[in-house]
């Protein structure tokens, strides 16, 4: 009884935010390594290469759920036609994203394709617009779950009957996002950019009970602030803050990390950072760069009154970016925006 209860409590402040409300829509820590979850302008807005492909995991809560959240993503975007557009380019990509959390499997898994075209304002600023489309799929195992009329003083007994009845344990549902991006670069040292994207614009419905009018997936607007700094010849720092709401459920994210060259032309980097979601945790993130290959990896520190339960143990979060070139040396390829080694 009394894990049932802690399991209850950890479901409900499962993704705490500042004002004490719930949020909705899955997300990671490190933001910044999951660009076209983020924002899907962001796609193809890539100011130090071609290409890229990244792949996110995080693990919440292993030490007081005997199903713990898990959320996986994989992701590749890519400039398109910089021969054919003198001033811009075209950005495509896609991401997969799945998430399985509870002792009812409650398996989330969403497609999408993402496009954005890019705008140089001058020599020294862009400006980006895109949007994404994709396919949503979500599910239950109803006959892992118990309900509180199942409750006999002592146990949820599963075998008893209830009066609660899904209409149905998987549903599909279109998803539409859109966003915009603007950069600046006055420098090669310096590289600042902001964006702002909207969420589930088409308001899809979500519901495994049956259709009251009433089960629409509010719209999440997601703003955030990127710079990077060259303050040492060796040394790229990269302060962000993100902040997304959606209903009553609010986030905000802020921090900074530092890459810190150890070859001759940033082959080899050491990153480190420390971030904190405001009134939930600390985030420290070590990480490394060989080869335009950078792993890291975050650790989520809870710092709420949720760490009474878990002990402030959170949530282990790694990424893996790969970054590369269309070709060996470059020659179709616009200058880099943004400060490198």
């Amino acid at each position: 009884m009394k894990n049932s209860f802690k399991i209850l409590i950890v479901i409900s402040l499962s993704c705490i935010v500042y004002d004490g409300t719930v949020a909705q829509d899955l997300h990671f820590s490190q933001f910044f390594n999951n660009p076209l979850l983020t924002n899907p302008a962001n796609t193809g807005f890539i100011p130090d290469a071609d290409y890229r492909l990244g792949a996110s995991y995080r693990n919440q809560y292993s030490n007081i759920m005997a199903q713990p959240y898990k959320t996986m993503s994989i992701f590749g975007d890519a400039q398109v036609f910089r021969n054919k557009i003198e001033t811009g380019w075209l950005g495509l990509g896609g991401v997969i994203l799945r998430d399985v959390a509870g002792t009812g499997s409650l398996t989330s898994t969403k497609v999408y394709a993402s496009i954005a075209y890019h705008q140089e304002l001058g020599l020294s600023s862009l400006l980006t617009a895109g949007f994404n489309v994709g396919w949503a799929n979500k599910r239950i195992d109803q006959s892992k779950l118990t309900y509180p009329d199942q409750f006999d003083g002592k146990f949820f007994d599963g075998t008893q009957p209830t009066s609660v009845v899904l209409a149905n344990n998987n549903i599909n549902y279109f998803d539409l996002q859109v966003g915009m991006n603007y950069a600046y670069f006055p420098t090669e040292d310096i590289y600042i950019n902001a964006g702002y994207s909207i969420h589930h614009v088409n308001q899809p419905k979500e519901t495994f009970f049956e259709d009251n009018g009433d089960n629409q997936i509010s719209m999440r607007h997601i703003a955030f602030l990127n710079g990077l700094f060259k303050v040492a010849d060796q040394v790229i720092i990269n302060p962000n803050i993100y902040y997304t709401t959606q209903a009553k459920a609010r986030e905000l994210v802020f921090g900074m990390n530092a890459a810190y060259n150890l070859s001759e032309h940033g082959e080899k980097q050491i990153i480190g950072g420390l971030y904190y979601r405001y009134g939930d945790a600390v985030i420290p993130m070590v990480g490394l760069e060989v080869n335009n290959i950078r792993f890291t990896f975050s650790y989520d520190v809870t710092a709420s009154s949720l760490k009474n339960f878990n002990h402030s143990f959170g949530a282990s979060e790694f990424n893996l970016l790969k970054k590369g070139f269309y070709n060996e040396f470059n020659g179709d390829r616009k200058q880099a925006l943004c400060p490198v080694f």
